[in-house]
């Protein structure tokens, strides 16, 4: 009878196996986030260069005498040098003067707190001190605000379960 037979099995195994990895290809960018590219200016690429490697602990991917990749957290951000900084809007965001253009990344809470630690002891000055908004509220979350030394500003969080990234 064939369900005794150890091939059936096999046979049963390997059309799973098949139709899984299909799947998982198929359905691949639910499962892996991708990394973004983000381009911005600066008016200093060797200041852009100690703060982003020294600082942020990226490390420095290719670059010319005109701009600098780096690997934030596995993200391709890239310094592009300008001959002057635009001025950057803000707007009141919980009576904090926020520039509307940041960029930065969601990190897990312990690496959240070690960079907050690292920056701290580098003498950063924030626009917002490290600290936890909506606390015990939907949407809490780690979070601080300062600026490279061309003026571009960061912000990076944590929640505590990725989960509560994009809750109501």
């Amino acid at each position: 009878d064939q369900y005794n037979r150890p091939c059936y099995f096999l046979h049963i195994a390997y059309r799973y196996m098949f139709y899984l990895s299909e799947f998982l290809k198929s359905s691949y960018q639910y499962f892996v986030m991708r990394p973004f590219h983000l381009a911005f200016p600066v008016d200093n690429l060797n200041k852009t260069r100690d703060f982003y490697t020294t600082i942020l602990g990226c490390k420095e991917g290719r670059s010319s005498d005109r701009w600098i990749d780096f690997d934030l957290y596995g993200h391709q951000v890239v310094a592009h040098l300008v001959n002057q900084m635009q001025p950057i809007p803000k707007n009141i965001v919980d009576e904090h003067d926020i520039p509307a253009n940041h960029f930065g990344v969601i990190l897990e809470m312990n690496d959240w707190k070690d960079l907050a630690e690292r920056l701290k002891n580098a003498k950063i000055d924030f626009i917002i001190e490290p600290h936890v908004r909506f606390k015990g509220e939907i949407g809490e979350q780690a979070t601080m605000f300062f600026l490279d030394p061309c003026g571009n500003a960061l912000e990076f969080k944590a929640f505590n379960s990725d989960d509560m990234i994009f809750n109501k």
